[in-house]
């Protein structure tokens, strides 16, 4: 049996290279860290997937904030996947709801279509439906690979236990992919079932930089880089 997968959020250049580095398997290229992540720039994307040699999925999200969008921003999109996949893109990240809290399968339908044949993931959007369990059978039906989701809870240490019974409705039909304040204590819990193939964590660090200093660095937030100790902690304990 293969080695359970490590996926990495990056937000930066630095990041995305030292995940390649230290043993990460797959890259969910963002931008805007404080709002849980948007849609990288092309310049980004293409930087990074002519520097590293592993799988770079793009996040879809043209804004911070709910998951319900507008016919504009459905286009807005759709032309991201469009361009992203134009220039290599190994797959795609979003979600989108319906004002009930539901899967909008219409609406996902259409970046699907434009995916066409590259693999997509449902992300934590998964976690604000009113029924994960009827979420989980939509999105096996619409074709979607895998979902992200702490267990519907705020991390996955909260979520836990939605997150095994998650791994057993969903068996060989389609990936859940743990993520969300993920530790490496919970890897074995998960992996119980038998079912955990893969898993999102950020082992994410701040470091001091040695550029110029001012006053006001501090109102323009920090960018995470990538912990090499943590990846390894991961890596040991999600071999088979």
């Amino acid at each position: 049996m293969a080695d359970i997968l490590l996926e990495a959020p990056v937000f930066n250049l630095e990041a995305a290279l030292q995940a390649a580095a230290f043993g990460v398997d797959r890259i969910e290229l963002c931008a805007d860290f404080d709002s849980g992540g948007t849609t990288p720039s092309l310049g980004l994307f293409q930087e990074i997937k002519e520097s590293v040699g592993i799988p770079v999925f793009v996040m879809i999200r043209p804004r911070g904030g709910h998951f319900t969008y507008s016919e504009a921003e459905i286009r807005v999109m759709q032309n991201d996947i469009e361009l992203f996949k134009k220039f290599g893109a190994d797959g795609f990240v979003f979600g989108i709801l319906t004002t009930e809290g539901m899967v909008d399968s219409e609406n996902c339908k259409k970046l699907l279509a434009a995916a066409n044949t590259l693999p997509c993931t449902f992300h934590r959007a998964f976690d604000f439906c009113k029924n994960p369990e009827a979420a989980l059978e939509t999105l096996i039906e619409l074709g979607f690979k895998r979902i992200l989701t702490s267990g519907a809870q705020p991390n996955v240490e909260k979520g836990l236990d939605n997150l095994v019974r998650y791994l057993n409705l969903a068996k060989n039909r389609i990936i859940i992919l743990p993520g969300g304040g993920m530790k490496p204590k919970w890897i074995e819990p998960l992996r119980k079932t038998q079912m955990l193939l893969e898993v999102h964590a950020s082992c994410k660090c701040f470091s001091s930089s040695d550029a110029f200093s001012h006053p006001l660095s501090a109102g323009f937030g920090k960018s995470p880089g990538i912990s090499k100790s943590c990846v390894e902690e991961f890596r040991a304990l999600l071999k088979n």
